[in-house]
């Protein structure tokens, strides 16, 4: 489905285009294997020379149908789905770096991908540097090196919610030869899309509100294809050189704007086989019919949750972009005019212990290891996601040992403020 089409019909109907007499609703085709007539109809499918489905490990119909609808929500050039959001960031990263490069990153990240950078892609012999996201553009500039691959970044941090100057970044990385990668999670397409601020590429964690409903593990990557990895000879080889694996093939000269997602698909989901089910697809696809309808109750919800927080004596600080006293309100004006996201974060005074007794004592939210789904929930960082941080490392990633992650659902607003009410009162 064309892109001209608003977000709001992309959600209900992108990605999936019936014939005659083929099912309105997206079909799960839940197999491994897809039948041919002859074997050199097969063989040019493995040789890359003609496009179609052989095994779902590397492609599957409905998997490629939800990718397209993100696709077209994001407003890309091509996309991929993903066993999980981590998959995703791997994947984003792998599949322009190598033993021997490096990484630059906004310290204000995800835990897990904090992680996944700082130690798991260490032992790749990746490096990555973590930079004050909010510093000046010198400064940033200064942690780049001549075997640098990457900016990376959130778009809204988590669980910090810092707000990403998205052109500032983009300038940044641009001015250096690399490509801005840009984790869309918390304000999904519909609330913001950063390829029309400068942005390369964008992943998600399809498991938050894009799913919407906590069923369903996933990731997506999407391609703007806008950044031309030609423009530098040798930086990025494994796109702009021939890949022995597919017969001496060269990415960018034989697929276009649909060279980097076909690398990651052919080569990288190929070896590392992190698929995201046809099942899965099919849940997620349910859940993103509904994501224009519900991002602006998550978002006028955690308003009046962040504003009744704000009046509360208990309460030692507030941070959400929406309040006009928020540091990142401008910025969130700018990029995200719509609303940002339902989660909200606050302290309590008192530290870290009123903060437990607070959470233990909730009713309707409910301490899981999740956020950004229908349901109000709530964590603790510091103790649960963050908790293999050290303190230095929790302030660089804007996580206070007071913070509470308040995931804010779609439940009545009043409902959900009376459990808070009741909660402070008997923390």
């Amino acid at each position: 489905m064309s892109n001209v089409f608003k977000p709001d019909t992309l959600c209900v109907q992108g990605g999936w285009s019936p014939k005659k007499g083929e099912p309105r609703v997206l079909p799960i085709y839940q197999s491994t294997t897809f039948k041919y007539e002859t074997s050199d109809q097969m063989a040019k499918l493995f040789d890359l020379e003609e496009s179609g489905y052989f095994y779902t490990r590397l492609q599957n119909p409905t998997n490629d149908a939800v990718a397209s609808k993100i696709c077209a929500l994001e407003g890309g050039a091509a996309a991929m789905l993903t066993s999980s959001g981590q998959a995703a960031s791997f994947y984003a990263m792998f599949n322009i770096c190598s033993a021997g490069d490096h990484i630059v990153s906004a310290s204000t990240i995800y835990g897990g991908t904090f992680n996944l950078f700082a130690v798991t892609m260490k032992k790749l012999g990746i490096e990555v540097t973590f930079v004050d996201q909010d510093a000046p553009v010198d400064v940033i500039a200064k942690a780049f090196q001549p075997n640098t691959k990457a900016l990376f970044a959130e778009t809204i941090s988590n669980p910090g919610l810092s707000i990403l100057d998205i052109e500032k970044f983009a300038q940044i990385a641009h001015s250096q030869g690399v490509p801005l990668i840009v984790d869309n999670t918390f304000a999904t397409p519909i609330n913001c899309r950063p390829f029309e601020w400068g942005a390369d590429i964008v992943i998600h964690s399809t498991t938050k509100y894009m799913d919407g409903h906590a069923s369903s593990v996933g990731g997506a990557i999407v391609d703007s294809g806008n950044f031309d990895w030609n423009a530098y000879p040798g930086k990025f080889p494994g796109l702009t050189e021939p890949d022995a694996s597919y017969h001496g093939l060269t990415y960018t000269e034989s697929f276009g704007k649909g060279a980097y997602i076909t690398k990651a698909t052919v080569q990288l989901m190929r070896d590392l086989g992190s698929t995201q089910s046809p099942q899965n697809a099919f849940l997620l696809n349910l859940g993103l019919e509904t994501l224009h309808l519900r991002v602006p109750r998550h978002c006028e919800n955690a308003l009046k949750v962040a504003q009744y927080l704000e009046g509360k004596e208990e309460v030692a600080w507030v941070n959400y972009c929406g309040l006009k006293g928020n540091k990142y309100y401008e910025l969130g004006q700018k990029y995200m005019p719509k609303g940002s996201c339902g989660v909200v974060t606050f302290g309590l005074k008192g530290g870290r212990d009123v903060a437990i007794r607070f959470m233990d004592s909730l009713k309707l939210a409910a301490i899981v290891t999740h956020v950004a789904d229908a349901r109000t929930s709530v964590l603790h960082p510091a103790s649960h996601t963050h908790r293999q941080l050290s303190d230095e490392q929790l302030i660089a990633a804007g996580v206070a040992p007071d913070l509470i992650r308040f995931s804010v659902g779609i439940e009545s607003a009043d409902d959900i403020i009376a459990d808070i009410e009741q909660a402070l009162a008997n923390k």
